[in-house]
C-alpha cells in the first residue's frame, strides 16, 4: 500500500512540474507542431497498452453480472453527470464559466481502468466484474462521452472546437479506439510480455499522459491561461472536486446497499463507479475543445484524479481491515466450536 501511494505522490510531482513547465517554456512554433505531432503517436501507443493489457477471459468472466455493470454504468454516465448540472447555480458563481465547463467535462468521463482494478483488488472486492466495467466504460465513453457533454453544455458551447459532434467522435475513435483494438487483438502475442514488465508498461502509460498535458497546457498558456483563472477559483476548485467525490462515494455506497449487493460487489461499485480516467480525458479534450479552453476543462479532472486516488487509497484499506477482521472473527468462532 505505501508503495501505492508513493508511486502516486511521485507522479502527482511530476504532473505539477510539467504544468509549472508549460506555463513557464511553453511550446509554440515549430515546437508546438513536433509536440502535436510526438502527443499523437504517444496517444495511440498508451491506448495501444490499455488494450494490449485486457484480458478478455477476465472479461468474459465478469461480463455476466449484468446488474452490477448496469449500476456502475449509471453512476458514471447519469447520476454524475446530473449532480454536476444540477449544482451549476452555485459552481457557476464559485468557478466561473471556463472551469465549470471543465466540471461537466469531469462528470461524462468514463472510469479509470487501470487503478480501478487495483483498488478492487486491494480492498478484496470482484475482481473480474471490475475488469469487464471498467474496460467497457473506456470504450463506451467515446462515443457516449461527446453525446453526454453537448446534452448538458446545450447551447453554451463556445468552449468547443469547431468540428461536428460526428467529426469529434471519428476523430477520437480514429486517435483512441482504433490503437485501443489493435491492442487487445495483439495480446494474444505480446500479452505475456506486458505482464512481465509491468513497471515499463506504467512508466509508458504515465509519460505518455504527461506528454498530452504538456502539450495542451502550453498550448493553453499562451492563449491566456492564468489569466482566465485565478487562485481563488483555483482554492474554490479543489473544495468542490472534494465535495463532489464525498456526494458520489457517499451516495454509491449507499446505493449498492440498498439494493442487496454483497460486500465484494459493493466494492467494484464503489471504485468504478466514482472514478474518473485521466488517461482518456486528456487526449479526448485535446479533440473536443478548442485550444484557449483546454487548460481551464483540465485542471478540475488533474486536481479530481489526485484526490479520488488519495481518498480511494484510504478507502481499499478501510475495506481490507474490515475483511480480516470478519476473517479472523470467523475463525476464533469454528475455534470455540
Amino acid at each position: 500500500m505505501s508503495k501505492l501511494r508513493l508511486l502516486f505522490d511521485r507522479f502527482t510531482l511530476i504532473l505539477i512540474a510539467v504544468v509549472t513547465a508549460a506555463t513557464v517554456l511553453p511550446a509554440h512554433g515549430q515546437g508546438a507542431v513536433f509536440f502535436e505531432r510526438l502527443t499523437a503517436a504517444a496517444i495511440a501507443l498508451l491506448f495501444f497498452l490499455h488494450g494490449a493489457k485486457l484480458s478478455r477471459e477476465a472479461i468474459i468472466a465478469g461480463a455476466t453480472h449484468w446488474r452490477l455493470h448496469g449500476v456502475i454504468f449509471t453512476w458514471t454516465f447519469v447520476i454524475f453527470p446530473i449532480l454536476a448540472w444540477v449544482l451549476r447555480p452555485v459552481l457557476l458563481p464559485l468557478l466561473g464559466e471556463p472551469l465549470y465547463v471543465g466540471i461537466i467535462y469531469l462528470s461524462v468521463l468514463p472510469g479509470t481502468v487501470q487503478s480501478a482494478i487495483a483498488f478492487t483488488s486491494i480492498a478484496r472486492g470482484n475482481v473480474p466484474a471490475a475488469v469487464c466495467a471498467a474496460s467497457a466504460s473506456s470504450i463506451v465513453g467515446i462515443v457516449i462521452t461527446p453525446l453526454l457533454l453537448q446534452l448538458f453544455l446545450g447551447a453554451d458551447t463556445s468552449a468547443l472546437g469547431g468540428s461536428s459532434l460526428l467529426q469529434a467522435i471519428g476523430h477520437i475513435s480514429v486517435q483512441i479506439f482504433l490503437p485501443f483494438v489493435a491492442g487487445h487483438l495483439m495480446r494474444p502475442v505480446i500479452g505475456r510480455w506486458m505482464d512481465g514488465h509491468r513497471k515499463l508498461v506504467t512508466s509508458v502509460d504515465q509519460s505518455s499522459i504527461l506528454l498530452v498535458v504538456y502539450t495542451a497546457f502550453s498550448e493553453s498558456v499562451i492563449g491566456g491561461l492564468w489569466q482566465t483563472v485565478d487562485t481563488a477559483s483555483l482554492a474554490w476548485l479543489v473544495v468542490v472536486c472534494c465535495v463532489l467525490l464525498a456526494l458520489v462515494l457517499v451516495l454509491n455506497t449507499w446505493s449498492a446497499r440498498r439494493m442487496g449487493f454483497n460486500r465484494a460487489d459493493e466494492i467494484t461499485i464503489v471504485f468504478c463507479g466514482s472514478k474518473k480516467s485521466m488517461a482518456t480525458g486528456v487526449p479526448m479534450a485535446g479533440v473536443l475543445f478548442s485550444a484557449s479552453a483546454i487548460g481551464p476543462v483540465l485542471l478540475p479532472l488533474m486536481i479530481f484524479h489526485q484526490i479520488q486516488l488519495m481518498v480511494c487509497a484510504v478507502l481499499a484499506q478501510h475495506y481490507l481491515r474490515l475483511e480480516q477482521a470478519q476473517g479472523k472473527g470467523s475463525g476464533r468462532r469454528r475455534a470455540a466450536v
